[in-house]
C-alpha cells in the first residue's frame, strides 16, 4: 500500500431506540464527547466531520442519511464520519478503550439493523469525503457487498484495490498505546450509566 498517499474513511450509521436526549439513550449521549476525545488522542487519527449547526469540527458538507432511514419511518439517525492513517489504527481505536465500552452497550441504545453497521473506503490524503459520498459508499456496500470501493474490517482492501490482510499484532500494539492515552477517559466512562 502507498503509505501516506491515502487515508481510510469510516462512516457508520444506526438508529437509536428513542430520541437522542431521552433517558433510554443517555448512556450514548454521555459517552459521545468522551469517544470524540479518545479519537483525537488515538494513534493514526486524522480528523472527523462535525455536524451542521453543532459546535465542534466543521461539517464535511450537508448531513444526509442512507435510504434505510425512510423504511424505518424516521427522519434522522446517528452517524459519524472520520479519517484514519490506516486500517490498523482505526481498528485499534474502535475495539479497545473508550470506544469499545460504547460498542459493548450499543444494543441498549440502538435498533437492530438489517444493513451493515459501517463502511470503510480509501480517499487521497489531504481530501475529505462529504456526507453524500459516505452515504453513497454505505449503500453500495449494502447493495453489492464488500468491494474495493466500499468494504468492512472482515473483507478489507488496500488503497490499490487488492484484498488486505489486517496486521493484528500491530492492532494490539496500537490499542495498548491508545489505552495509555485514554486512561482518564476510561475512568470517566466506567462511572457512567448505561
Amino acid at each position: 500500500m502507498s503509505a501516506g498517499l491515502h487515508h481510510l474513511a469510516i462512516y457508520n450509521f444506526g438508529v437509536h431506540t428513542e430520541a437522542y436526549a431521552t433517558a433510554p439513550v443517555q448512556g450514548f449521549a454521555l459517552r459521545e464527547p468522551l469517544n470524540f476525545e479518545a479519537a483525537t488522542r488515538a494513534v493514526g487519527f486524522v480528523g472527523r466531520s462535525g455536524y451542521p449547526g453543532d459546535p465542534g469540527p466543521v461539517s464535511w458538507g450537508e448531513l444526509v442519511f442512507p435510504r434505510y432511514l425512510v423504511a424505518m419511518g424516521r427522519d434522522s439517525g446517528v452517524s459519524s464520519l472520520s479519517l484514519w492513517d490506516d486500517i490498523e489504527s482505526l481498528m485499534a481505536f474502535a475495539y479497545a478503550g473508550v470506544h469499545a465500552d460504547a460498542l459493548k452497550h450499543a444494543r441498549h441504545w440502538n435498533e437492530r439493523q438489517a444493513w451493515p453497521p459501517l463502511v470503510l473506503f480509501w480517499i487521497q490524503a489531504g481530501g475529505r469525503p462529504s456526507w453524500h459520498e459516505a452515504v453513497r459508499r454505505f449503500e453500495l456496500l449494502g447493495d453489492q457487498g464488500p468491494t474495493a470501493e466500499a468494504f468492512t474490517f472482515k473483507s478489507a482492501f488496500d488503497a490499490e484495490g487488492a484484498p488486505y490482510r489486517i496486521d493484528r499484532t500491530r492492532v494490539k500494539a496500537l490499542a495498548a498505546q491508545n489505552v495509555e492515552r485514554q486512561d482518564d477517559l476510561i475512568s470517566a466512562v466506567k462511572a457512567l450509566p448505561v
